[in-house]
């Protein structure tokens, strides 16, 4: 495909391949198909547009590699397999970007890596270093040593939060499906593709199936989540099948392919988008109908004066989901007193909070500089 770069319009992709499209629903990695998605990618990095590769198939590698060992499903067993696929991926890719004279660097990522503000900008120092030298990013979750605690959860969600940690303008997640459908294209023959989604709302989400293959972590609800973080930070998304021919070139050449969604207009400022894309939320606060208002539609910090009740078990400085009564997610911010301080605060008003407490960190419990209204 010949490429205009002036007409591209991005300086940045980050790629998101899914387990099932790197072994085409097989058990193995698909070599073939796999050198394919890297000429693209290499087409795009010699025309100067910078790409990240966000890439699974780190356990499906390790069972190839060993021969399909009959292992328990346990999470040890698990990263055992990721362990030995790991290197075995990266020896893949490595070679095949190596044909079009391209060099490759590995980060492997936790959701550590990206709680911590120094390690997220850590990260982030190394993304840019490869990107500034000319060699292709290779990321996937460090499932050698992740557990559920420290996991991001899927690579959907990984490459999100990689698009933001290097301020990319597209990402493209590919996967075995042509994009976001109005009904289940697996059961319902009329299922009409969504070319173009300018607002995810709860009806939307309804529409978001699991994984088809069995081969994968994420289905298509992961992929609705990943888009929201990365459109909320400016970012561009295109879901699209894998193996549509020049799926890739086709995306950021703005051609008609799987679902396009629209970035927002205002993007969240850096502080803001690590706060939706690094830390682990810690626990719930509960606020009324009026704290909600002032949370979602006058941009007001939280005020103690607002929370019902307060769950889990954190420190100050924790992110936390605001929510209402039903559990809706209304708002997500770092909160400025601990669960034992706010269990005592709940309800009470700011000025109540130094008698109650003996001391006080001003005012907001959650200060709308420190808050990602949903």
């Amino acid at each position: 495909m010949q490429m205009n770069l002036s007409e591209i319009g991005y300086r940045r992709v980050v790629v998101k391949l899914g387990t099932s499209v790197l072994t085409s629903g097989e058990r193995s990695l698909d070599k073939a198909h796999m050198v394919e998605l890297a000429r693209q990618m290499a087409s795009l990095m010699k025309s100067g547009v910078e790409v990240v590769l966000c890439t699974s198939g780190a356990i499906a590698a390790g069972r190839e590699h060993l021969g399909y060992p009959a292992l328990a499903d346990t999470v040890a067993n698990k990263q055992l397999l990721a362990a030995v696929g790991q290197s075995q991926l990266i020896l893949a890719w490595s070679q095949l970007f190596s044909i079009y004279g391209l060099h490759v660097g590995q980060l492997l990522l936790t959701r550590a890596d990206l709680h911590d503000r120094e390690r997220y900008l850590n990260a982030r120092d190394s993304l840019n270093a490869l990107l500034d030298n000319g060699i292709v990013p290779i990321i996937n979750e460090n499932d050698a040593v992740a557990t559920n605690e420290i996991k991001v959860g899927d690579n959907d969600n990984l490459s999100a939060r990689a698009a933001l940690l290097c301020d990319a303008d597209l990402l493209i997640l590919l996967t075995d499906q042509k994009g976001l459908f109005d009904a289940d294209p697996r059961s319902n023959p009329d299922a009409k593709l969504i070319k173009q989604v300018v607002n995810i709302d709860d009806s939307l989400r309804r529409l978001a199936g699991g994984a088809v293959s069995g081969l994968g972590t994420g289905g298509m609800a992961t992929k609705l989540q990943a888009a929201d973080i990365a459109r909320r930070a400016g970012i561009e998304v295109v879901i699209a099948s894998g193996h549509h021919p020049q799926v890739i070139l086709q995306a950021v050449c703005k051609q008609a392919v799987g679902t396009h969604f629209t970035a927002l207009d205002n993007p969240l400022e850096s502080r803001k988008q690590w706060i939706l894309a690094g830390p682990a939320t810690r626990g719930q606060l509960v606020l009324d109908r009026g704290a909600i208002v002032a949370v979602t539609e006058k941009g007001r910090s939280l005020l103690s004066k607002g929370i019902l009740s307060v769950s889990g078990e954190f420190d100050r400085g924790a992110t936390l989901q605001l929510v209402d009564e039903t559990g809706r997610e209304y708002a997500r911010g770092m909160c400025r007193y601990s669960a034992k301080e706010l269990k005592h605060i709940a309800g009470k008003h700011s000025t109540e909070i130094e008698p109650i407490l003996g001391y006080d960190y001003g005012d907001a419990v959650v200060h709308r500089n420190d808050m990602v209204v949903l």
